[in-house]
């Protein structure tokens, strides 16, 4: 089979699952081409990997600019007058209500011509999208289009604050199948798509590569790490001020923030409002292989998000084994067992989070925590077995194995 997937951006320091998970399907044989709807910022190739499948990704915005492409590809679509014209009615039919909404649909219809075009030329025979917002909307009308069948991977939690913005419901009804990330991500999926549909929405984890995680290094008791985007969703302001309070009873407690994001500025001030501008390191984004080395070096991993859909740096801490504080949203609890592997609390509770920090860093269970953690991650979150359920659903066709969750390659052929 040949593959394309198709994203916002591609790579992206933020979105490292996407690539792994292309790598992943690369290893078992399938073909796979990059596609981009925005060329990728250069602060997000941070690394070799990131840098080379930058190289070799169609962008699509800047081929639809070029007017001579777009011709091109306009008069390739209008080949089959029918297919072009239904695809242009379901873009004008799905797009969100207003001139805005209108314009936008027709924006994304223009990309999707140019899509279709190129995929048709590489002899792509299935389309996949990750994120299910715009670039969704531009893999369903270039399915419409090319008649190359598509499916998506629903993340959420955003998506699921507009799902009738973002017409989840038609991406649904349209898709050969959904890899939804979680059991919340498909329940939300069911909220919102008609119950004949239901059959379509599959659990395909995101994943990691337990053994790039598996470095030992000379942890002190003393380091806290936290790797995202530096925005309002991940609740660092929370996480700052916990520290704060931490920082009384242990006072060579420190933070490593990993990430960047528009709330960077603000970040810096609160810290030295607090007192913190010696314990606080903004280390900026990192590469896969930095962010490896942080883990090794670190004593927990916390993540106070006020939404999340399954976090992939928690599977990245627990592969580790490094106990993780993380907030009861999303999928999170799917991930991390309360107790066992690290610690679940409410969102925006900086009193819970500082007690759950003492807890962690205080006590003696970290390396039992570490690894329940790391086991955790090996049976389920695996990208090498996520990746050949994802593997099967696209070599299934129209004919969708009956599970919810795809069975486990492993155990099909023992």
């Amino acid at each position: 089979m040949k593959i394309a997937y198709l994203t916002g951006q591609y790579p992206r320091a933020t979105d490292t699952f996407i690539q792994r998970e292309v790598a992943a399907l690369r290893r078992l044989g399938l073909s796979v081409a990059t596609c981009s709807i925005r060329a990728t910022g250069p602060q997000h190739l941070v690394g070799e990997e990131q840098r080379a499948e930058a190289q070799g990704t169609f962008h699509v915005l800047s081929a639809t600019l070029n007017l001579w492409t777009l011709s091109r590809a306009k008069l390739s679509a209008l080949r089959h007058p029918a297919r072009f014209f239904r695809a242009l009615a379901l873009a004008w039919r799905t797009a969100p209500k207003g001139l805005r909404g209108r314009f936008y649909n027709l924006v994304y219809f223009s990309e999707a011509l140019v899509l279709a075009h190129h995929l048709r030329r590489e002899n792509i025979t299935h389309l996949h999208n990750h994120i299910a917002k715009s670039s969704c909307t531009v893999a369903m009308l270039t399915s419409a289009l090319s008649d190359i069948p598509y499916s998506f991977t629903l993340h959420g939690p955003d998506i699921f604050y507009a799902p009738e913005h973002w017409r989840l419901d038609a991406k649904i009804a349209r898709a050969r199948f959904v890899a939804c990330i979680s059991q919340f991500a498909r329940a939300q999926g069911m909220l919102f798509s008609d119950q004949s549909h239901w059959d379509k929405l599959k659990i395909i984890h995101c994943g990691v590569d337990p053994d790039r995680y598996d470095m030992d290094g000379p942890r002190d008791g003393n380091h806290l790490l936290f790797v995202g985007r530096l925005a309002a969703v991940k609740g660092v302001p929370i996480l700052l001020q916990a520290l704060a309070r931490a920082r009384q009873s242990l006072p060579d407690l420190r933070l490593t923030l990993v990430g960047d994001g528009p709330d960077r500025a603000a970040l810096m001030a609160a810290t030295e409002a607090l007192n913190l501008g010696d314990a606080v390191d903004f280390a900026g984004y990192r590469s896969q292989s930095e962010v490896a080395a942080l883990l090794a070096y670190s004593d927990c991993l916390v993540l106070p998000s006020f939404a999340e859909g399954v976090p992939v740096v928690l599977m990245e801490a627990m592969a580790a084994r490094l106990p993780v504080i993380a907030t009861r949203v999303g999928g999170t609890g799917e991930l991390v067992e309360d107790g066992v592997s690290g610690r679940l609390i409410a969102p925006g509770d900086a009193g819970a989070l500082h007690d759950a920090i003492l807890t962690v860093m205080s006590g003696k269970d970290r390396a039992a925590m570490g690894e329940a953690g790391r086991a955790r991650v090996t049976v389920e979150f695996d990208i090498g077995i996520e990746a050949a359920r994802l593997a099967a659903l696209f070599q299934a066709g129209p004919d969708l194995p009956p599970e919810i969750r795809p069975e486990d390659p492993r155990e099909a052929r023992a």
